[in-house]
Formats: C-alpha cells, sequence, structure tokens
C-alpha cells in the first residue's frame, strides 16, 4: 500500500514540548496531538522504542510502546506522521506517547554520521539538503534570513514604501559597475543582460509619482567570487522622494538597528572575532579624510600608485586613477571599520548618478556604510537633473569600465525626477553580520560553486 498523501492539521514539536515539559515525570495528558517530521535517531529497551522526531519547529522523543502501537518498522531518515498525547518521561525527557505512527515517506539512503552531521564545506554548499536536514545550526541560519527579510519589509511597509518588481531581464545594463550576463532572445532577436542593479528603474518609479519605492531580489554580476561576493546575490534598494543622503544616512542605521532587534533581541554581533553594537547613531567620517589619515589622499594617478606600490599593493590591474583610489580605500580603509560607520562624500569618478557636494565640486552626496570591517551598501542624494545625468555618462565614457550610458532613463529624467534619496543594502552581508557568518557562501542557500 502506497503511504498517505497527506497529514493535515499537524502540531509543532515545539508546542506539544512545551506541553510536555510542565507535566508531572511517568505521566501523559489526555490530549492528543498529531506531529509529522524526520526521524533522527533510534533507541529500544524491550518493547519500548524511543525515536527522535524533528520538524522544522524543533526535535521531541517519541514514547513507542509495541503493545500501544504495534511493531515499529521505521529507519532512520524515514518522515512519518504520529498522533499521541503529551508526555514525560520516567528521566523527566518531554515526550509524545504514541498511538498512532504512519511511514509517510521512506528515506532509501544512508545518513551522514548522525553525532558530527554534515561537516564537510563542500558537501554542505553543493548538498544543502542534507546540510539542514542533518544540522540545526543551518536551519536556524536561515529562518534567520527569512526573518531579517521580513522584518525589512515590515519597517519600508510601516514608512510608506511601497514593494515593486522590476525587470531581471534588461534591453541594458546600468546602476553600477560591474561585468554583466549576457544572453540573447529568440523571440525579441536583441541581446538581453540579468541585471546588475534595480537602481534605474526604480527611479523610473520616483518619476512617475510612487515617491517610496524598494525592491528585494536577485542581483548578478560575472564577476570575482570571494567570501563577500558571489555572482547572484540578493539586494534590497529603496529611493524615497523628497529626501537626500542624510535622510537616508538616518533611516538606515535605524532599519538595521530595528532588525537587529527584531532577530536577535540586541544590537551587539560578533563578526570575525569582534565585538560589534550596532546601535544608532553610527560613526561618520569623509572618504577624502579617511585616506588623508594614512598619508594616501591624492588626485594624481602616478603620485598614489606609487604610494600603493611602496606598501607594496599589487596595482597592476588598477588603469586609472578612479580604480587605484578605490583600492587604496578597499585595501588600507574598509578592514578597518569594525564599529558601524558612513563613509561619505566619495569623488565624482566613482559616483555617476550622485549630486555634488555644496562646497566641493569634486565630490558628491554619496556614501557606504560599513561594520565588522565589510561594506553592507552604498547611497545617494540621486541625480534628478537630465543634461547632469547626461554629461555624467559621457564623462563616464571616458573611463575604464564607465558606466555605460542610458538614453530612456535620462529621457525619464527629462519629464522632472523629485529630490530623492536612493540605497542599496545586500542582504547577504547583512545576514553574514548577524549570524557571525564569515563567508557569504554560508548563507545563500545555494551558491554558486566551481563545476567538479
Amino acid at each position: 500500500m502506497s503511504p498517505p498523501k497527506r497529514f493535515p492539521d499537524r502540531d509543532e514539536i515545539v508546542s506539544v514540548r512545551a506541553e510536555s515539559a510542565v507535566l508531572q515525570p511517568d505521566t501523559e495528558s489526555d490530549e492528543k496531538r498529531r506531529l509529522a517530521g524526520r526521524v533522527m535517531a533510534r533507541r529500544g529497551h524491550g518493547k519500548l522504542t524511543f525515536l527522535d522526531l524533528v520538524d522544522r519547529s524543533g526535535r521531541i522523543q517519541l514514547l513507542c510502546d509495541e503493545s500501544r502501537v504495534g511493531v515499529v518498522d521505521v529507519d532512520l531518515g524515514d518522515v512519518v506522521g504520529v498522533v499521541g498525547s503529551p508526555a514525560n518521561s520516567r528521566r523527566g525527557e518531554p515526550s509524545l506517547a504514541v498511538d498512532e505512527l504512519i511511514v509517510l515517506s521512506k528515506n532509501r539512503s544512508p545518513l551522514p554520521d548522525m553525532f558530527h552531521g554534515v561537516t564537510d564545506t563542500e558537501t554542505r554548499y553543493r548538498r544543502r539538503y542534507l546540510d539542514l536536514l542533518m544540522n540545526e545550526d543551518a536551519r536556524e541560519l536561515f529562518l534567520l534570513r527569512a526573518r531579517v527579510v521580513t522584518a525589512i519589509r515590515r519597517l519600508l511597509d510601516e514608512e510608506g514604501f511601497v514593494e515593486v518588481e522590476t525587470p531581471i531581464l534588461q534591453p541594458r545594463y546600468g546602476g553600477a559597475f560591474a561585468h554583466p550576463y549576457v544572453t540573447h532572445s529568440t523571440e525579441l532577436d536583441s541581446v538581453l543582460y540579468l541585471r546588475i542593479a534595480t537602481e534605474l528603474y526604480l527611479k523610473r518609479l520616483i518619476v512617475g509619482g510612487l515617491e517610496r519605492v524598494y525592491e528585494i531580489g536577485k542581483d548578478f554580476r560575472n564577476e570575482s567570487v570571494s567570501f563577500k561576493h558571489q555572482p547572484e546575490f540578493t539586494m534590497l534598494e529603496w529611493y524615497e522622494a523628497y529626501a537626500d543622503y542624510h535622510d537616508t544616512m538616518e533611516r538606515i542605521e535605524t532599519v538595521i538597528e530595528r532588525v537587529a532587534l527584531e532577530v536577535l533581541g540586541t544590537t551587539r554581533v560578533t563578526f570575525k572575532s569582534h565585538e560589534v553594537d550596532l546601535k544608532t547613531p553610527w560613526r561618520r567620517v569623509r572618504f577624502v579624510d579617511a585616506l588623508e589619515a594614512l598619508e594616501l589622499w591624492t588626485r594624481d594617478a602616478d603620485e598614489l600608485r606609487a604610494w600603493l606600490e611602496e606598501r607594496g599593493v599589487d596595482t597592476g590591474a588598477d588603469r586609472d586613477w578612479a580604480q587605484l583610489v578605490d583600492h587604496a580605500f578597499g585595501h588600507f580603509v574598509e578592514p578597518g571599520l569594525i564599529e558601524p560607520t558612513i563613509v561619505h562624500d566619495y569623488p565624482i569618478e566613482l559616483s555617476p548618478f550622485a549630486r555634488l557636494t555644496d562646497d566641493d565640486p569634486t565630490l558628491t552626496e554619496r556614501f557606504e556604510y560599513f561594520a565588522g570591517g565589510m561594506e553592507l551598501g552604498n547611497a545617494f542624494t540621486e541625480i534628478n537633473d537630465a543634461e547632469e545625468q547626461r554629461a555624467r555618462f559621457e564623462a563616464q565614457s571616458e573611463h575604464v569600465e564607465g558606466e555605460r550610458g542610458d538614453p530612456d532613463y535620462v529621457e525619464a529624467l527629462s519629464y522632472g525626477m523629485p529630490p530623492t534619496g536612493g540605497l542599496g543594502l545586500g542582504i547577504d552581508r547583512l545576514t553574514m553580520l548577524l549570524s557571525g557568518r564569515e563567508t557569504i557562501r554560508d548563507v545563500i542557500l545555494f551558491p554558486a560553486l566551481r563545476g567538479r
């Protein structure tokens, strides 16, 4: 006979454990409960079999008396449904005294070592289902990630932001410095790109009058892989009309503080052996000042290259001043930004979409924010003048790997966009920080890996 196709009206193990825990040892309740999950341990004692049942919420001991439930024909890894009464064993272990046990799915493969779980890193990433099945901390990590995203959505929704969806396949890629993935549409007979950012489409919606919009979705960049980079990753971007980068600084501080409190119950986290407090307000420092403090600020490309090489930095891949100064910041400044820090007023060469500062036309109202020595995201006071944006695109074309132009986006701006503050936040990196995981592959369910 084939196993049942459903097992409705389940209770969660965590709630039944709570009921069982308040009972006296060697007693059971008159109530009946229905549980389902995977059998992860089996012990025998005469005609009494003890099983450990695990579901998403937790683990509980099953007391299976053959005189009550019949022969227990269950293997490790089987998925079962059980009906019984909350009970407390003679040794005080919260349990379920089973009346009925139904095998819902047989396990046909041997499970990994039950004591150690899945410890091989390659196996954990390539066979994530085994990692989740065997390692409770892995399940907890991805439940935490889900709570992070839910908390962000709730906070933005409460502030009047509208969640939207923009194209993943785009006729032009833009919104960041990055190499795209390229594909071809047979039906449209055109080249398309997997998006590298949602920015330009979201700002079109600001032009259209939606005023506060956000999107949480996948971006794709055909570039290097590292502890904090994956070719496919999740970003939050929001855009807020009638705001500038000062408003956005305050909002992102508040969002991250409140998310930490909601999902962890504290603003204090440990990341790479550092204690980090995400409580507002965060430290603020100008980009130029951060480099000047290390005697690395100059607008002369040859001078900067010489300074970097004197300090043992390989600048062979840096082909212009913009790449050199970005390299200098990333190599010498970023790793030291342990406490939450907002670095602001970036050079115009690094910021094609940010408005100029009021007191220096070579700097822009852009900031990046860091914690634990890692960048979490990027933000601007957005350019909202079509002619200025057109000129920026043209200036970018003179830089190595500069931002590509987008005439349709410039046309959208020609209809007038309110003053706008925009921000991007890496969901994967925020999850790393809140969970203390030191590689992005840990917090992505199915990370990109090299072929075997």
